[in-house]
């Protein structure tokens, strides 16, 4: 479980990462979707440290709101299972 979370959060901290870029050079971007997707399979930490590092997407409560949703969920099912 562990390695699967440190998978998921790097994939999606590299997915805002990409999609700043592509957002700096107008090229076709991450659709918001598939990153509120990878957040909600477990990589809100990824998707937070993601926003801050990159300045992206820092401005949309949503995406801050739908994290902290999806990090509180995750926190309890880990809980759960140890």
């Amino acid at each position: 479980m562990i390695w699967y979370l440190l998978g998921i959060n790097l994939i999606t901290f590299v997915s805002y990462g990409i999609d700043k870029f592509k957002a700096i050079k107008n090229r076709y971007r991450i659709s918001e979707y598939t990153l509120f997707i990878l957040s909600f399979f477990g990589g809100g930490i990824g998707a937070i440290i993601g926003m801050k590092v990159f300045h992206h997407k820092t401005r949309k409560l949503l995406f801050w709101l739908l994290n902290i949703i999806f990090i509180i969920g995750w926190a309890l099912i880990l809980i759960e299972c140890f």
